[in-house]
């Protein structure tokens, strides 16, 4: 639920400031909001400095770095995407990297079942009766909203790639950082911050800092420990509803029917490609398994 409602709080936040100030500032939050956590969960940030640990400290600063330039790039494309679009179709849209993650996977070789090509299909019927229009046009905003999911995807993979090896947790700090620096300089060359502009954003800065990435993560973190897989699939596939909940309630966004039936159809196609493994090959009594295909760090928010 706070994932989704993140995306109007996004759209709120740049009624007052740009998209690059927004995404840099709420970042740094994030990454701040981190530390804490870090502290609880394991060893201090000094402790990478140790002999034995100088070598995980290389891979953690790479994954990082490269985790957060693929962060940077996915948020801004979201980001500068709610300027064109609603919060509801982003949220959809920007779920289709839970279909698209296997599918790129196909690149290393990495195995797709028929259920991540059901998935995709439902999930790409979906997109046409959400997005293009029956004048077949699709506007600015989603176009950028769909490139923003595949670099999602990537970001996935990546951070699949370094998260067994190094702390997540630490991961997120480092990505979160780069992504905010990162941010911040864009935002100094081609935007104009005001203090009434922070001041009015600040309500939506500190909900996506603190409440996307701080609370939204722990939680992930912490609660995916316990879930059952296929339960935990399901919960992060409802961001796209709770973006289009929020984006009603809140922002007065209207949906078409046709708009509805487009978001049944990608909803559907991403449990299809969450689920169909689960159901297919369970998981032996008594592992506790847990949920290979989480969410990625976006939109502010951290996955396992």
């Amino acid at each position: 639920m706070i994932w989704g409602l993140a995306f109007v709080a996004q759209r709120v936040g740049m009624e007052h400031v740009g998209p690059f100030t927004f995404n840099g500032i709420r970042f740094a939050i994030g990454s701040l909001s981190l530390i804490p956590v870090m502290m609880v969960a394991g060893r201090p940030l000094r402790d990478i400095h140790h002999p034995t640990h100088r070598s995980g400290a290389k891979t953690l600063i790479t994954g990082g770095v490269l985790a957060g330039m693929a962060l940077f790039a996915g948020a801004s494309l979201q980001q500068v995407g709610l300027m064109y679009t609603t919060a509801g179709k982003a949220g959809f849209i920007t779920g289709l990297y839970v279909v698209l993650v296997p599918i790129i996977g196909l690149i290393w070789r990495q195995h797709a079942d028929a259920g991540t090509w059901l998935g995709a299909l439902l999930a790409a019927i979906g997109l046409y009766f959400l997005s293009v229009t029956e004048q077949l046009t699709i506007s600015f905003g989603d176009i950028l909203e769909l490139l923003g999911a595949l670099i999602w995807a990537c970001h996935v993979l990546l951070i699949g790639w370094f998260s067994p090896k190094i702390s997540a947790i630490r991961l997120s700090f480092i990505q979160f950082a780069v992504c905010s620096a990162l941010s911040l300089a864009v935002a100094a060359v081609t935007e104009t911050v005001t203090i009434d502009g922070l001041l009015g954003a600040a309500p939506a800065i500190l909900y996506g800092g603190l409440g996307s990435v701080g609370i939204a993560y722990t939680l992930q973190v912490v609660a995916q420990k316990h879930a059952k897989a296929s339960h935990a699939a399901i919960i992060l596939c409802m961001e796209s509803p709770f973006a289009a909940l929020g984006g009603w309630l809140i922002l007065n966004e209207q949906m078409t029917g046709r708009s509805l039936f487009g978001c049944g159809l990608m909803l559907l196609g991403m449990l299809v490609s969450q689920l169909y493994p689960r159901f297919s090959a369970p998981t032996p009594r008594g592992r506790n398994a847990s949920f290979s295909g989480s969410r990625p760090q976006a939109p502010g928010s951290g996955g396992e």
